[in-house]
């Protein structure tokens, strides 16, 4: 069985049943293992949004689903969809593929389109997984993106993922895990700054919303 071509057949806001199945497993598990917790995602818009999240481990597509009634579109390389069980789960949990050789076309169009859609689209602007659980530096390829789309921002911030499941590990380990969902960036807010010229003031003001979240899951999971 293959995808739909460009997420064309997906409901944006009703999940289907294997991520529906999948979520309740993960969230009994998550919060037995991880004492998983997650706050703000009520305050989440209707419509399609670009979710921006900081990137601790493997975990963080699901870790940043798992509260939520509706599916989130991520991007993943096209050679895991062949893959045994893994490229089944991929197909059917609203993952785009992408092809390496023609990655940042693609997932520029694909991303617009689900996000056209009405779809939560999520990306992790430090392309690469933080070593020590602190926030690195955005890579501008985002920019491009915001400056074809006009959806809401919503930073997000995982905190504790990084060593439940660090690099090189192949086990979960068991500890607690925090996530803080930001307050929507109307396109009003931060369009003005998507303007040729002005990427250095973005990447200021997407890095610090994305850094406050990021501090309140760190100081929250401290408290617990």
């Amino acid at each position: 069985m293959t995808a739909p071509p460009h997420g064309a057949e997906l409901d944006p806001v009703h999940p289907n049943w294997v991520w529906r199945t999948i979520r309740v497993i993960l969230r009994n598990v998550f919060a037995f293992w991880m004492r998983y917790r997650a706050r703000g995602f009520e305050h989440l818009p209707e419509g399609g949004a670009l979710l921006l999240i900081n990137h601790q481990s493997f975990l963080d597509p699901l870790l940043v689903g798992l509260p939520l009634a509706r599916p989130v579109s991520y991007l993943a390389r096209d050679t895991l969809f062949p893959v045994p069980i893994i490229g089944w789960i991929l197909r059917h949990t609203y993952v785009m593929p992408i092809r390496r050789e023609a990655a940042s076309t693609e997932s520029l169009r694909e991303s617009i389109r689900r996000l056209e859609q009405g779809f939560y689209v999520g990306i992790f602007p430090e392309g690469t997984r933080s070593r020590d659980g602190r926030l690195g530096p955005l890579k501008p390829g985002f920019v491009a993106l915001l400056r074809r789309c006009r959806v809401p921002l919503v930073p997000i911030g995982i905190a504790g993922a990084v060593e439940v499941l660090p690099r090189g590990a192949k086990f979960l380990r068991p500890r607690r895990v925090h996530v803080v969902f930001g307050r929507p960036i109307s396109p009003e807010e931060w369009q003005p700054l998507a303007a040729p010229g002005r990427e250095e003031e973005l990447l200021a003001f997407t890095t610090a919303a994305l850094a406050r979240c990021v501090e309140e899951a760190q100081r929250w999971r401290a408290e617990q």
